[in-house]
């Protein structure tokens, strides 16, 4: 009996730190049993005699997303209470007033409003502090949630009391909840005569549908070539990533393949419809928040050689989720497969069943990663994301600006601009004037903001790694002079940096006129990636050179 308590200690301790499967099938059925029973004797043990009382739902609930969170972040428990948010997230659809709320500093203030939704009608401004929802003061009550008090029943109605910028005194408004359709695109439309432009920034129901109607619209205004951006995209449901792959590969062609423990779930995928364009010239912009759903579609159109990717090396997320119905309206989402693209190659780049002894997770090393080949031949690899044929840097904000942002003055200018101008121009010409920044700089002075910037950040190393090897009395007096000489002056960075904080102040600013749209038409000018993309369908013989093989 010791014998066999000691062999099976030994083989759980391999499986934790190897993921090896050494149990046969009645050891298994066993240890789960065994396990649970242990875990329900503990758990009324504590119930018991804990010294003070215990909140069974949230006990469970920490216990499970920490059993959860020893495998990956992709699979997920969802308590009864938190089925509405899993339902907006695969949908895009909730019942509420289509406001984005964000706490600032304590304060509930509204950061966004989603086009033509209630809040936008009901005359709810960006920068509106909500102090009330019906009544309740949300500001005293901490255990007030405002998303889930604006949410509610399509048809009815909810009271909002909001502070406004510039008004001493509160503002009382009526909004009519109805069904708000988050979109999967939020912006569509022309870089120039003849270069379309769609940013997809989900893979919520309805996201194929979306991009098919924003490419017909697009092509009867003229579009010759598409620029189709999946920055920032999280993925979402896979048939949409094969609906949007679709829309430029032809019928029949394979997307995407699954591979699981669950042989009878593995499945191919192909292209079902035949294609809108198998032709035009394409870019995909790609930086490394494009994940899932939107690592499958870039990497179609790779391994295609039907357009060109730029932008930087996606996330590296290979992995497929599977959502089961657990007891009492609960539901579970769940790692069950691993999908690969046309070329064969499998884009996942952390290996989560291999973990350090500290629990931590390491990503594949490119050492490591195996070539594949596109359509034409070209060289392409796993394990690491999608690569883009032109890379280019990601912008890296400045201390200063990120200061900036971060602390609020930009979206605070913004609010403040924006009472004091009724209209401005249209968003892709708006441009704080010369007089107007110096406005900025003037208003900001006087609030709380600061920053290390990273040769000062460098200057403290020195500093300590000096005084540890006992060089410091020998270089103090050039170390005190140096950093005397590269300690940041706000002023002298208001104006070496005032392209990059202006160009924030304008997308801000046109945000606050012109919502989604507003902002991301207010970036085409200084988007480094949209440049290098226009850059390049001026020159189709090197656009036409990069998909060919090398």
């Amino acid at each position: 009996m010791r014998l066999r308590k000691k062999l099976i200690l030994g083989t759980s301790a391999l499986l934790v730190a190897g993921g090896l499967t050494a149990f046969t099938r009645d050891d298994r059925f066993f240890e789960i049993a065994r396990n649970l029973d242990i875990y329900a004797t503990m758990f009324k043990e504590l119930n018991m005699y804990y010294v003070d009382e215990v909140n069974p739902n949230r006990m469970v609930k920490t216990s499970i997303d920490a059993m959860l969170k020893s495998l990956d972040p992709y699979t997920n428990f969802y308590a009864e209470d938190d089925i509405e948010d899993y339902m907006t997230m695969t949908t895009g659809r909730y019942n509420g007033i289509g406001a984005v709320i964000g706490d600032r500093q304590g304060r509930n203030i509204v950061m966004m409003l989603y086009e033509g939704t209630p809040a936008e009608k009901s005359g709810l401004q960006i920068g509106d502090e909500i102090l009330k929802i019906d009544g309740v003061d949300i500001k005293t009550r901490q255990d007030a949630d405002p998303g889930k008090l604006l949410r509610g029943q399509t048809g009815t109605a909810v009271k909002l009391t909001v502070k406004r910028y510039g008004q001493k005194t509160p503002v009382d408004l009526q909004v009519q909840r109805d069904v708000v359709k988050v979109t999967n695109v939020p912006y569509y439309g022309m870089l120039n005569d003849e270069v379309g432009y769609i940013d997809l920034k989900d893979f919520m129901a309805a996201a194929g549908r979306e991009v098919k109607a924003a490419y017909q619209d697009l092509k009867s205004k003229g579009m010759k070539k598409l620029v189709l951006d999946v920055r920032e995209n999280p993925g979402g449901l896979l048939d949409q990533a094969i609906d949007i792959s679709n829309v430029f590969i032809p019928k029949g062609s394979e997307v995407v393949t699954t591979k699981g423990k669950v042989s009878e779930w593995n499945k191919s995928y192909s292209a079902m419809a035949p294609a809108l364009d198998t032709e035009m010239p394409i870019v995909v912009l790609t930086n490394n928040h494009s994940a899932s759903a939107a690592e499958i579609v870039s990497g179609v159109i790779q391994d295609y050689d039907r357009g060109v990717l730029i932008g930087q090396r996606t996330y590296g997320k290979g992995l497929v989720q599977t959502t089961r119905p657990l007891s009492f309206g609960t539901r579970m989402k769940i790692t069950t497969a691993k999908y690969y693209i046309p070329s064969g190659r499998c884009i996942q780049a952390i290996d989560y069943s291999h973990r350090n002894a500290d629990g931590s997770v390491g990503k594949i090393a490119d050492s490591l990663r195996t070539a594949f080949k596109t359509r034409a031949g070209r060289v392409v690899y796993d394990g690491g994301g999608v690569t883009p044929d032109v890379q280019t840097e990601a912008q890296t904000p400045t201390p200063i600006a990120q200061s900036l942002t971060s602390k609020g003055h930009i979206f605070d200018y913004a609010v403040k601009y924006k009472s004091e101008h009724p209209t401005i121009k249209p968003a892709r010409e708006f441009r704080l004037t010369d007089a107007e920044y110096q406005e900025f700089v003037k208003w900001v002075s006087d609030k709380e903001y600061d920053y290390t910037t990273q040769v000062e950040k460098d200057l403290g190393v020195l500093e300590a790694s000096a005084k540890k090897e006992k060089y410091f009395d020998q270089i103090q007096d050039q170390l005190k002079a140096l950093k005397s000489k590269m300690s940041h002056s706000k002023d002298a960075d208001m104006k070496t940096f005032q392209a990059e904080i202006r160009t924030l102040l304008n997308e801000e600013i046109a945000s606050h006129y012109y919502l989604q749209k507003g902002l991301k038409e207010a970036s085409f000018a200084t988007d480094p990636d949209i440049k290098a993309a226009l850059d390049l369908f001026k020159d189709m013989n090197r656009y036409n050179g990069i998909l060919k093989k090398k």
